[in-house]
C-alpha cells in the first residue's frame, strides 16, 4: 500500500471516531445515573425501543417480498428495473424531513390517502413506526436483494425439478440461503429506525409518552439541559453498539466480522 494513502485514511478515521471519542470524554459521568433515572428518559427509550422492533417485523413483512421481485427481474426490460431500484433508494438520500412532509400530505388529515381513513395517522406511535419504516425499508432490501443475487440459483432449480413447490422451495431453500442477508438487513433496519430523527419529528410530532423517541427528547434536551443530553446520546451510541456487537456472532456470522 502507499505511504501517501495513510494520511487521507487517517483523516477519514479520526473524522469518524473523533466525535464519538468526545461524547465519551465529555460525558456527564458523576451525575450520570441521576440523569439516565428520571422518568422521562427510560420512557423515551422504551418508545425508542418498541417502535423501533416493531418498524423492523414491518420491513421484514414488506421488504423481503420486494427483494425478490427486485432480484427476479433480470427479465424487465433495463428502463422499468433501474427505475424501480431508483425508486426504493431514494429514501436514502431523501433529507428525512422531506420524508415525513411527503408522509403528511399521503397520511395526514387532509392526505390523499389519510382523508378517506376512519381514524388519524399522524402524531401518534403508528405515525413513529411509518416514518420509520420508510426510511429504514431500503436497507432490508438492498441488503436482502445482494443476498439473493449472490445466492446459487441452481440449488432452487433442481429441488423444483424434484417436484417441490415454488412456496416450498421459497420457504426451504431461498430462504435460508439468504438468512445472514435477512439478518444483515434487520439489523440494519432496527439500528437505523432506532436514530431516526427528522421524519419522525416532522410526521409524529413530540408528544412526551406518545411520539417522543429518544432521539428527539435528546434534541429537545441540548437546549435546556446539554449535559442530560450528552447523556442520553452516550444511551443512543451503547445501544447501537451493543445491538450490533450482540447479534452479530447469533445473527449474521461473518458478515460484519
Amino acid at each position: 500500500m502507499a505511504p501517501v494513502l495513510w494520511v487521507p485514511a487517517g483523516l477519514a478515521l479520526g473524522l469518524l471516531l473523533l466525535p464519538l471519542v468526545a461524547l465519551i470524554v465529555r460525558a456527564p459521568w458523576a451525575t450520570l445515573p441521576s440523569l439516565l433515572a428520571q422518568p422521562a428518559v427510560a420512557q423515551a427509550l422504551g418508545l425508542s425501543l418498541a417502535t423501533a422492533a416493531a418498524a423492523t417485523a414491518v420491513c421484514l413483512l414488506l421488504g423481503i417480498p420486494l427483494a425478490l421481485v427486485l432480484a427476479r427481474s433480470a427479465a424487465w426490460p433495463a428502463v422499468p428495473r433501474r427505475l424501480l431500484r431508483s425508486l426504493i433508494s431514494v429514501p436514502l438520500v431523501l433529507p428525512p424531513v422531506v420524508g415525513g412532509v411527503a408522509l403528511l400530505l399521503l397520511l395526514g388529515r387532509r392526505g390523499l390517502i389519510g382523508e378517506w381513513l376512519p381514524f388519524s395517522i399522524p402524531f401518534t406511535p403508528l405515525a413513529v413506526v411509518i416514518a420509520q419504516v420508510f426510511v429504514s425499508m431500503p436497507f432490508l432490501v438492498i441488503a436482502v436483494e445482494g443476498a439473493l443475487r449472490a445466492s446459487d440459483r441452481r440449488i432452487e432449480v433442481a429441488a423444483a425439478t424434484l417436484g417441490a413447490t415454488r412456496l416450498t422451495v421459497l420457504r426451504r431453500i431461498t430462504l435460508p440461503l439468504v438468512a445472514p442477508g435477512i439478518a444483515s438487513g434487520a439489523l440494519l433496519c432496527f439500528t437505523r429506525s432506532l436514530g431516526e430523527f427528522g421524519a419522525t419529528i416532522t410526521f409524529a410530532g413530540s408528544f412526551p409518552g406518545t411520539t417522543q423517541t429518544l432521539p428527539i427528547s435528546t434534541y429537545l434536551l441540548l437546549q435546556t439541559d446539554p449535559d442530560a443530553a450528552i447523556a442520553l446520546s452516550l444511551v443512543l451510541m451503547v445501544v447501537s453498539v451493543a445491538v450490533l456487537l450482540g447479534l452479530r456472532d447469533r445473527w449474521v456470522p461473518g458478515v460484519l466480522s
